[in-house]
């Protein structure tokens, strides 16, 4: 739901009831993640996804069905798969299967989700999480959880809410959209209850080092994939806006000295991303040193394998540890034959896509693993299992 936030937040705004349809659980190759929405509202607008096109009518008709129930409707849990025996039934043909919460959502009487929306629509880091498995009277309760502060709304008492929210804050930190159990085995807050925590967080970062030709090219694949992309070089000719338009941000500083700061500041996160297209010894050696001493979601470095051999070198003279340097992603990108600045791009922003969801990078045809790298539980009927594990 939070996917399609500045939307829904204006429908928010204007008063408008709507109804959502929130993927909150998938199995097998299903198309969306969890948290993935449609929403309509009173006038047969929509807006979002829920499946790529395999169901999208059926679940239109459902929120129409909802949204005209009223005030009084209740949330309805659908399960949408694939039969080979009925080829013509409404499913997924892609094989997978997709369970579905369509609720009717009334501004006035549902502030947290409101709240959630706004603060979404804003780039603020807050979580929402609701009921989607448990007794009929709390499915679609919603508590709002934000990074500090106290947790608004309730799920109905509250050790329930003080678990939830410390679970909401978990995934909220890491930036994680997810189901999870409480109570399964009666050990936690009574009868077992299942939530979706929906995470909204600013995006994640791109530092490119290097205000090179190749890195503007990278700034547009960076944008692209939704993060906010900062160059950075230490020669103020090469290290101007005009060079790079696409860039939210131009800084004119020595590489380490501005990501060590960056840090300091608390300006970085375990989904920053650094990129070294500098190959020059006295800028990167400084700089691997800084970065791969850092929990950074992903450190590559350009240059070519003899230039990778002698900085490993020198980053072992420097104290850095085998561990550490096996985090570092050098030549850096995936085998594309890329040639040209945009070529190139497309293959560093490649392999940070297969490192961040567990991706191999090889072909997948002919290939037998997962096309989906997706640890959320499958089911709601098998949603014991841990959404983080």
């Amino acid at each position: 739901m939070l996917d399609i936030a500045d939307e829904l937040h204006r429908w928010c705004a204007q008063g408008r009831p709507f109804a959502v349809a929130t993927v909150v659980a998938t199995g097998g190759s299903a198309p969306r993640s969890p948290g993935a929405a449609l929403a309509v509202d009173a006038d047969g607008a929509a807006v979002g996804s829920v499946s790529g096109g395999c169901v999208e009518g059926a679940v239109y008709e459902l929120c129409r069905e909802v949204l005209a129930a009223g005030g009084a409707s209740r949330p309805v849990l659908q399960h949408f798969g694939y039969s080979d025996e009925d080829a013509f039934a409404v499913g997924l043909t892609c094989g997978g299967d997709i369970d579905i919460l369509v609720q009717r959502i009334d501004p006035a009487a549902a502030p947290q989700i409101a709240a959630a929306l706004a603060a979404a629509a804003r780039g603020e880091a807050a979580a929402v999480a609701r009921i989607t498995a448990g007794p009929a009277d709390l499915v679609g309760r919603a508590l709002l959880v934000r990074p500090e502060g106290p947790a608004e709304g309730t799920l109905g008492d509250g050790l329930r809410d003080a678990t939830a929210a410390a679970e909401a804050r978990a995934l909220l930190a890491a930036g994680r959209t997810g189901a999870v159990v409480l109570g399964a085995d009666g050990s936690r807050c009574g009868e077992p209850l299942t939530l979706l925590v929906e995470t909204s967080v600013p995006p994640p970062r791109m530092l490119v080092f290097g205000a090179i030709d190749f890195a503007a090219a990278l700034v547009r694949a960076g944008a692209f994939l939704g993060y906010r992309v900062t160059v950075c070089d230490a020669r103020p000719v090469f290290a101007t806006a005009r060079r790079f338009p696409d860039a939210d941000q131009v800084v004119v500083e020595w590489p380490h000295r501005y990501l060590a700061a960056e840090a300091d500041a608390g300006r970085l996160d375990a989904r920053t991303t650094v990129c070294v297209l500098t190959h020059d010894a006295k800028f990167d050696i400084p700089l691997l040193e800084t970065a791969l001493r850092m929990p950074l979601a992903y450190v590559g470095a350009m240059g070519s394998r003899r230039t990778h051999l002698d900085r490993l070198g020198r980053l072992r003279e420097a104290g850095l540890r085998e561990l550490d340097l096996a985090r570092l992603r050098s030549p850096i990108g995936l085998d594309l034959g890329a040639r040209t600045p945009e070529e190139t791009a497309l293959s560093i922003a490649a392999e940070i896509v297969a490192v961040r969801h567990g991706g191999s990078g090889a072909p997948l045809t002919g290939a037998h693993t997962p096309i989906h790298h997706d640890t959320a539980p499958r089911r709601l009927g098998d949603a014991a299992a841990d959404p983080a594990a």
